[in-house]
């Protein structure tokens, strides 16, 4: 066995050549590639293919010979020549390319780098004067020179000239008739380079996979006490594993005299496996792994997979037997691809256009109960403290629910990851990891390289784009942004809110908006003004050449709306394929609405402020124009923000007729978003409290909610959330009032008399490092667990219990306090912190609530 450390898109991982036996040299019939990784052991790219029953993994070795280069316009003599380079052991050649400037479009000679390893690069780059596509990931840009599309079937032989094959989907007649309508008459080489290279994407039938899902749990010497993957010290006592073939099993390791009562909720499918050493237990874990392609995980890259690894080598077990690699921020399975569904949810991108904020946090209980309606089950004790069957309740719940994430609505989440990462070229195991940005670079470059044309740095960019005209609004911000405008307070019943589709994807389709079109020098041709919303000149435009962000996301765009759109509420189609195709355009709201933002992101290597600030001075003169024809047909807007329109009680016609203006003005649709039961407005911009036709409930930091408050609070929100569902009518809205300040009263009451338990007063915040750690400032935490320091250990990792107490201190740990040391002046303070604005939008003050006189 040989131990390596190699390069990944994450960072640096452990590889095994041990599993020989996982690699092949073809792939002879149609696979489904997922991945693209880097091997350190072999240095070669490998890509992870998945079989068309969706039941076993392939692992190929780069078969083209493909190695690690970087660009630059120094001489490739003076190169080849020089000692420095010619003496390093990375060092492999060098060789002269043919690349087009897509600022200029002129074609440059330049020279190529190739090293023998991406560590090479990232030590030579450094060498010469000016580097270029040195800072992308190896196995990115063995995509991208590839032109590979993770998510779609290849068949792989090396015999032939080109080894990489793309499996064609058929394509149905009418689809290309919608397509021609949608873009007019084409000649047979546009429409064949549409469908190559987008409606091949979403004709393709997502793969099939055999999933298994993972949830693991610790005992620990008490509460409170939050294993460290990295250590692994204490015993893994239960696993439980659920498959989307049938299989339910939890493992458990055993105890004396704790089976107990079994419980409501008890998994009687399930099949339970009890074993008398933890060795035995974690080797049938890896059995079971090793015969799934997809391991699914809720937070397991930081703790699940990590505290398996490294538990099985404290317990002897070879690395040559566990099926896991340990990277920076990732945990592989060498067998397969791991889906940590924690970072896929708490992509913004996702959370907001995906699944419309349906969720709050990023818990696995806060998403599962907003999608699935279910939440994890909340007991008393800790898993170490349960009873063999709760333990076995608890655990299967959260291995149960991880799964169901991926798969609920007919596999929604699953395939919404195979498209994202057809259409971004990403793959599988990044879609879940990296943020939007990422996978919208991915796309852009991959369409570079396809164009033979160099990726830029940032300064080439930046050095002919004019500096921004308008004023910032937010702090930080480098150019004025999207309109809001400023809502009324009160609350007003049937509110409509009206969104215009895709806004500044059409904007930056219809004024050709792209690094290299705006305020570009090269242009001897026609030029379009970019203008905002008071008159003024900002930028201009050059509309000799298509801009490449204007192409990709006006396509993107025109296919959502136009094609997928439109399938996906078809009644002649069939049942898969209407969900089918409403995740496809899911998808692409998801990128399409992202891919303003990502242009005006300063970490973003494209990097382009003239082209945000372009879009948002169009956007904002849109939305003006909007505003005046509304009040013109009699609408009464109450509120607005970007895209949307809150427009109180308007007419079914004076919707169309405004629908029709927008049309006949702009080329833009607008439409219906939801419609309010009611809408409670504080008065201030993106601050508002809504219950929709649909029974949902919509919150817009009117309850200031923040991950650690007192759970006596927590309850609070609970019933404000119930009784708010329930309100039809503006006498429910005069009951919740009466309501909402009687119970904000008997708050202030039982604080006052510490008639609240400590355990429901107590702030809980993990340590993110050693209390001692901290030297600059010492937060109330912090003082809880240098507190404990005198009774037990306390480590990073722990979640430390804590109180707001009279005194000096001002806070004290759970464990050490007393019910009277508690100040209820402080508890007070946090009730109308997190309800003040709530509370101000009813008109209802502090002083209206505790009386003028003190409680006692």
């Amino acid at each position: 066995m040989v131990l390596t450390s190699g390069e990944s898109g994450f960072g640096r991982i452990f590889v095994n050549t041990s599993d020989s036996d996982l690699y092949v040299r073809e792939i002879e019939t149609p696979h489904y590639l997922l991945d693209v990784r880097y091997d350190g052991d072999i240095n070669k790219a490998v890509l992870v293919f998945l079989s068309e029953d969706g039941r076993s993994i392939k692992l190929l070795p780069d078969p083209t010979g493909h190695k690690p280069y970087f660009i630059t316009v120094e001489d490739p003599v003076n190169i080849a020549n020089n000692k420095e380079f010619a003496s390093d052991k990375g060092f492999v050649k060098v060789d002269v390319v043919e690349k087009i400037d897509p600022i200029s479009m002129k074609k440059m000679k330049l020279t190529k780098i190739v090293t023998q390893t991406p560590t090479d690069v990232a030590r030579l780059r450094s060498r010469v004067s000016k580097a270029y596509e040195a800072h992308i990931k190896y196995h990115n840009n063995y995509v991208y020179d590839n032109l590979l599309i993770p998510g779609m079937k290849y068949v792989v032989k090396q015999i032939n000239r080109d080894v990489f094959k793309l499996v064609k989907p058929s394509v149905s007649d009418d689809t290309i008739a919608e397509i021609k309508k949608l873009f007019g008459d084409l000649d047979s080489k546009s429409m064949n380079s549409i469908l190559e290279e987008w409606i091949y994407l979403f004709e393709e039938k997502p793969p099939k996979a055999l999933k298994l899902s993972i949830d693991i749990e610790v005992q620990t010497p008490f509460r409170g006490r939050v294993p460290s993957a990295k250590q692994a010290q204490y015993p893994v006592i239960s696993v439980a594993m659920v498959s989307n073939d049938g299989l339910k099993k939890v493992l458990v390791l055993a105890r004396e005299n704790m089976w107990g009562e079994v419980h409501e909720d008890y998994p009687f499918e399930a099949v339970i496996e009890i074993f008398d050493n933890e060795k035995s237990l974690i080797m049938e874990v890896f059995e079971t792994v090793k015969k799934h392609p997809v391991i699914v995980t809720y937070n397991g890259d930081a703790f699940d997979l990590p505290y398996l690894y490294t538990r099985a080598l404290r317990l002897g077990i070879s690395r040559e037997h566990i099926p896991i690699q340990i990277g920076e921020n990732i945990a592989r399975v060498k067998t397969g691809v791991h889906i940590d569904l924690y970072k896929f949810f708490k992509n913004r991108s996702i959370k907001a256009y995906a699944f419309g904020g349906k969720y709050q946090e990023e818990t696995l209980d806060a998403v599962s109960l907003a999608l699935l309606g279910v939440g994890k089950l909340k007991y008393i004790e800790s898993p170490s403290e349960m009873s063999i069957t709760k333990l076995v309740t608890y655990n299967y719940r959260d291995a149960l629910i991880t799964l169901q994430l991926l798969d609920f609505s007919d596999e929604l989440v699953w395939k919404l990851m195979i498209l994202l990462a057809r259409i971004t070229k990403t793959g599988l195991e990044e879609i879940c990891r990296k943020t939007i940005s990422k996978w919208i670079q991915n796309m852009i470059y991959w369409e570079h390289r396809k164009l033979n044309y160099l990726i830029p740095e940032r300064e080439d960019i930046l050095k002919y784009a004019k500096q921004s005209a308008t004023q910032a609004v937010i702090d930080g911000k480098k150019y004025a942004g999207a309109l809001v405008i400023e809502p009324i307070k009160g609350i007003l019943f049937r509110v409509v809110v009206l969104d215009i589709a895709s806004l500044y994807p059409s904007v930056i389709k219809s004024f050709n908006l792209s690094y290299e079109t705006v305020d570009t020098p090269f242009c001897n041709g026609r030029k379009l003004d970019i203008v905002d919303e008071t008159g003024r000149k900002l930028h201009e435009v050059c509309l000799d050449k298509q801009g490449l962000s204007s192409r990709i996301v006006g396509l993107l765009r025109d296919l959502r709306v136009g094609v997928y759109k439109k399938k996906a509420k078809r009644k002649d189609l069939v049942k898969e394929q209407i969900v089918w195709y409403d995740i496809v355009q899911r998808a692409l709201k998801v990128l399409i609405n992202a891919s303003y933002g990502v242009f005006g992101s300063s970490s973003f290597p494209l990097y382009s402020p003239a082209v945000a600030e372009s879009v948002t001075a169009i956007g904002r003169r849109i939305l003006y124009s909007l505003l005046r024809k509304s009040a013109d047909i009699g609408i009464k807007v109450v509120y607005g923000d970007t895209d949307s329109l809150f427009l109180w009680n308007p007419t079914e016609q004076q919707l169309i007729k405004l629908q029709e203006w927008v049309s006949k003005s702009f080329g833009l649709e607008i439409e219906i978003d939801k419609t309010f039961t009611f809408v409670l407005f504080s008065g201030l911009k993106k601050n508002y409290l809504g219950r929709t036709t649909n029974g949902d409930v919509e919150i817009k930091g009117l309850l200031a909610k923040k991950r650690n408050i007192p759970e006596f609070l927590k309850f609070v929100f609970e019933d404000i959330l119930e009784r708010i569902k329930s309100i039809e009518a503006p006498e429910d809205f005069v009951k919740f009032k009466v309501w909402l300040e009687d119970e904000v009263r008997k708050l202030y009451v039982s604080l006052k008399r510490k008639e609240i338990t400590l355990d429901k007063l107590c702030f809980k915040v993990g340590l993110t490092k050693k209390p001692e750690e901290y030297v600059k400032v010492t937060p109330p935490h912090i003082k809880a667990a240098l507190q404990l320091k005198n009774y037990f250990q306390v480590q990073e990792g722990d979640i430390i219990p804590y109180v707001k107490i009279r005194g000096r201190d001002g806070y004290k740990a759970l464990q050490l306090a007393k019910l009277y040391e508690i100040d209820p002046d402080k508890y007070v303070e946090i009730i109308h912190s997190t309800l003040s604005q709530l509370l101000s939008a009813l008109g209802i003050s502090k002083e209206e609530i505790i009386g003028i006189k003190r409680l006692n």
